[in-house]
């Protein structure tokens, strides 16, 4: 097996996070590590693969399972398939300026029907029935009505990253966005840790948001969706 060199904790963030604040979600097969498929799909692994870690990552997601693999110049055994690929970005937001919104909600597990179906009519990004396990989410709600919402996701040591950031159509432009960002960034900042978030390298309006908002590109990088024989 391939000897493992130490890495900056954003530079392996699934495995940090399973090493640490959610052991709980944990799956280990080898090298990878997967979260418990009802609280999120995402898997872990070294920066480079060696034999056996593509052994345990095809035992790991089953037959014909898929996860996306990050890293440049991949090549699969035989046998696996690709079935996209994602320019990524990584920004860490040290200089986000954060503010707590009374404004907003505390979403719990009794919103979760409410919360999918958000997630499904903007699709912002893989969300599960237990996703809200993962961290702090807020909603804004109008007229009784969850309109818009973000959240916690991955948690490696010192940081947590922002996700789920979404809002119904009908109310985007009115700044919600940036008003979910900074209240969940400031509960982050006031646990001592440090916000990150990943973007789709193409969703440039998403990407200048973030950086008006005070993130700035640690990191670019490409995802890898591909499936297990």
């Amino acid at each position: 097996m391939t000897v493992e060199i130490a890495v900056h904790p954003l530079d392996d963030p699934v495995r940090a996070s399973l090493r640490g604040q959610h052991r709980r979600f944990a799956r280990w097969t080898g090298r990878i590590g997967r979260y418990d498929p009802e609280v999120a799909q995402f898997v872990g692994h070294p920066a480079v693969l060696d034999d056996q870690d593509w052994v345990d990552l095809g035992v790991a997601l089953g037959s014909g399972g898929s996860a996306g693999i990050r890293g440049v110049g991949l090549v699969p055994p035989a046998g696996w398939t690709v079935s996209a690929e994602f320019d990524t970005v990584q920004m860490e937001g040290s200089g986000l300026r954060v503010a707590v919104d009374s404004g907003l909600e505390r979403l719990t597990a009794a919103d979760v029907p409410e919360m999918l179906a958000l997630i499904a009519r903007t699709e912002p990004g893989p969300f599960a029935p237990r996703t809200i396990e993962m961290g702090t989410y807020v909603g804004l709600r109008v007229d009784g009505r969850l309109v818009a919402m973000a959240g916690e996701r991955l948690h490696p040591p010192g940081w947590t990253e922002i996700s789920a950031v979404c809002t119904d159509a009908e109310f985007r432009g009115r700044g919600i966005a940036s008003r979910l960002i900074r209240a969940v960034g400031a509960g982050i900042r006031a646990r001592g840790e440090t916000p990150f978030l990943h973007a789709i390298a193409h969703n440039t309006s998403a990407i200048s948001l973030y950086e008006t908002l005070g993130f700035t590109v640690r990191k670019r990088s490409m995802l890898t969706l591909m499936q297990a024989p």
